[in-house]
């Protein structure tokens, strides 16, 4: 049976296009940054992937909420479930507001506002399933958490939920970074066979976070994990015995031939000379910014912003934008 995604947030279409990959067939796109949905148009077209049946829309998120677009909105679900396919939201609201990292608006920041109306988008359109993705602050900050919970319970009125703080490098990507994932599910879809579960009685753990994670829980951080080495400008160090090569930087650029690659001189220039990017050892990450990826580890969460500035490990510069791919594979 076809399951058909309704993309929210959709940004470059990364999530989408891992969606795809398992089968999944994206049929709507909401992005309303023209940069980022053109990004998406175009990568479509390089990997030959279909256009979405019902379009791009580039709309706020609060669109939906009101007026034409829901209607609009609501019919084409209305459509795709009177074939018999499963219709399914997935998004990730944007995180700066519940990041760490950032300034901590939380629910009341422009950003933070979306999730909940993400959620109410959710409720009122009923798709049969729903994925939420936000960062770790949503989760693990006190005040945040408090909000998230609030979310959760207007979506139990609907849905049976799952969730898991779960980290990338988990399932084989090369970097540490955690996420929130929840994911909800009407008892209409657990009694289909389009879904793989675990376990179909909603009082028990319906969902194997686990079943594709190649290092499961802190598999990953077990092995012997070179720090800092000196910084050397076009260095050669072999890797260290016993550690996977597919957990590092290295083996990804190489995988990807990142020098090679089209994105490959597109990096940020530094605004006061390159001073600052010699004295960073190589693997040196420990500081908010300025952090020096180590070839033969595996990365913080990957980041390509004007703030956090991570460096190369061998060049005296910041990773380029084919870099930044590679580790996010």
């Amino acid at each position: 049976m076809k399951i058909n995604l309704f993309s929210f947030f959709s940004g470059a279409g990364f999530l989408d296009l891992g969606f795809e990959k398992e089968g999944f067939f994206v049929s709507f796109v909401n992005e309303k940054h023209q940069p980022f949905l053109d990004a998406y148009k175009f990568s479509r077209g390089k990997l030959n992937i279909d256009k979405p049946e019902f379009g791009y829309h580039q709309n706020s998120i609060e669109d939906f909420s009101e007026g034409k677009e829901k209607q609009n909105l609501k019919d084409k679900i209305s459509e795709t479930k009177n074939k018999g396919e499963i219709v399914g939201f997935v998004g990730g609201p944007p995180c700066p507001d519940f990041s760490v990292g950032g300034k901590n608006r939380g629910k009341d920041g422009n950003n933070g506002r979306l999730s909940e109306i993400y959620t109410k988008l959710i409720i009122d359109q009923e798709p049969d399933f729903f994925l939420f993705e936000n960062v770790k602050g949503l989760w693990k900050t006190s005040k945040h958490r408090e909000f998230y919970e609030k979310l959760k319970t207007s979506l139990k009125s609907k849905y049976n939920l799952t969730e898991r703080l779960i980290n990338a490098i988990e399932y084989g990507a090369p970097q540490d970074r955690e996420r929130i994932i929840l994911l909800g599910f009407k008892n209409s879809v657990l009694n289909k066979d389009t879904i793989r579960f675990i376990n179909k009685n909603p009082e028990k753990e319906f969902f194997s976070w686990l079943n594709y994670a190649e290092y499961p829980e802190n598999a990953a951080f077990e092995y012997d994990w070179v720090e800092t080495n000196p910084f050397e400008a076009d260095s050669v160090r072999p890797k260290p015995q016993d550690i996977p090569a597919e957990l590092t930087v290295e083996y990804w650029f190489q995988e990807n031939d990142v020098e090679n690659h089209p994105n490959a001189e597109h990096y940020f220039q530094p605004r006061a000379g390159l001073a600052k990017f010699l004295t960073v050892p190589e693997g040196d990450s420990s500081k908010k910014s300025y952090k020096r990826l180590h070839r033969w580890r595996y990365s913080p969460t990957a980041a390509y912003g004007n703030n956090e500035v991570h460096l190369h490990p061998y060049k005296p510069r910041r990773i380029s934008a084919s870099e930044a791919l590679a580790i996010q594979f």
